[in-house]
């Protein structure tokens, strides 16, 4: 299948290394250029994970099975059956313009995650004035725990097995499911988009292991909020936190399985996104030590200034209470100095607070309105 990647995030590179050795003809678009020329001079892309060690070939020409770096957008959109975005929520605006005269007629677009992006996607078309048949999914998690050592290399630690996703409109769900298995075979329908929105694991993990861990996060040079990060006073936040999430979930109508964040935890729960035992492999690989400035990393930027005030929003129309949520985003908004519910993405600032159920539902299940 001909694959387009959009970005140049450590989620890009796992995708084009894998998307590439399972015998798909990769096209890889990226602003920055000058890497994109780097790589094409190195002629390979080096992957490690729970195989080993390899690389993958770059192409200065599309063919199956290697990599081939695109530095025009409208290049590498064209033609490609199916449209990978592993990128941060903070990008999906500009890139939902640059993208929206682009895409054609029975392309698949995929977010993943998504945080209700795929609607900003398709308003970007509609403001473009394409009325190209395009479906448009999202999912709770990237595809991969990823993280990238230095241009051409990429270490995966983990990759996942259950892809929760939605599709916007949700009437071409069939056909965006027989494109998304060909490259994702752990994409699992859920109901629409805005249920494959509130997947989203991000804004559940992030907020409250940067915020409770804000103190050592500030003083430490470099500090793994997953490892030493991660108690058992900040795992009850958490838990509380998701309850909201499956609250909101259930007050929709949307059924489980709504993929509770415990079991990413336990060891002999049921299988979540990347499987069993996933945060002890995240932990192990030491890959998520780094310095986190609560000023402008994306945890703070996209998952709680996004995906906060997102699960929030949701929460005020479907008539939920999400006092963790709101408590977490106050905090978050003192630190910042910023009001990060005024700045993030809601219902509100997407247009939809208005309407109501039935709207809502024939909205997502048919599209937007010519």
């Amino acid at each position: 299948m001909d694959i387009t990647i959009l970005g140049g995030g450590h989620g890009c590179f796992a995708a084009a290394a894998e998307l590439a050795e399972n015998g798909h003809t990769v096209r890889w678009w990226r602003r920055d250029t000058t890497a994109l020329d780097a790589l094409r001079a190195l002629g390979a892309l080096s992957v490690r994970d729970h195989r080993g060690s390899r690389t993958v070939p770059v192409s200065d020409t599309a063919r199956a099975g290697a990599i081939h770096p695109v530095a025009d957008l409208a290049e590498a959109v064209r033609g490609a059956a199916l449209v990978v975005v592993p990128l941060p929520a903070t990008v999906h605006e500009d890139l939902a313009a640059r993208v929206a005269p682009l895409l054609q007629d029975g392309q698949v677009v995929f977010l993943p995650p998504g945080t209700f992006g795929t609607l900003l996607f398709a308003q970007a078309m509609a403001a473009a004035g394409n009325t190209a048949d395009v479906a448009l999914a999202e999912t709770g998690t990237l595809p991969y725990l990823a993280r990238t050592h230095g241009p051409s290399e990429v270490v995966v630690s983990g990759y996942a097995t259950r892809l929760p996703t939605g599709v916007f409109p949700a009437r071409s769900s069939d056909a965006a499911f027989r494109v998304l298995r060909e490259a994702y075979p752990s994409v699992e329908p859920v109901e629409d988009s805005l249920s494959g929105a509130l997947m989203n694991a991000g804004p559940v993990i992030h907020p409250p292991l940067i915020l409770m861990n804000a103190g050592p996060l500030e003083h430490s040079s470099s500090w793994d909020i997953h490892n030493e990060g991660t108690q058992p006073s900040i795992r009850r936040v958490t838990d509380a936190l998701d309850a909201e999430r499956i609250a909101v979930r259930e007050a929709l109508g949307y059924a489980a399985p709504h993929f509770p964040l415990a079991d990413h935890y336990a060891t002999d729960g049921d299988e979540w996104m990347y499987g069993r035992a996933a945060h002890e492999r995240l932990t192990d690989s030491g890959d998520w030590r780094e310095k986190i400035d609560l000023l402008d990393h994306r945890y703070m930027l996209e998952d709680t200034r996004l995906g906060l005030s997102f699960l929030v929003s949701v929460g005020r129309w479907a008539g939920v209470q999400t006092p963790v949520a709101q408590g977490l985003l106050s905090i978050a908004s003192a630190v910042t100095g910023k009001d990060l519910y005024a700045e993030g993405r809601t219902l509100e600032s997407l247009g939809l607070a208005r309407l109501t159920r039935p709207e809502l539902t024939k909205l997502l299940h048919e599209g937007l309105p010519a």
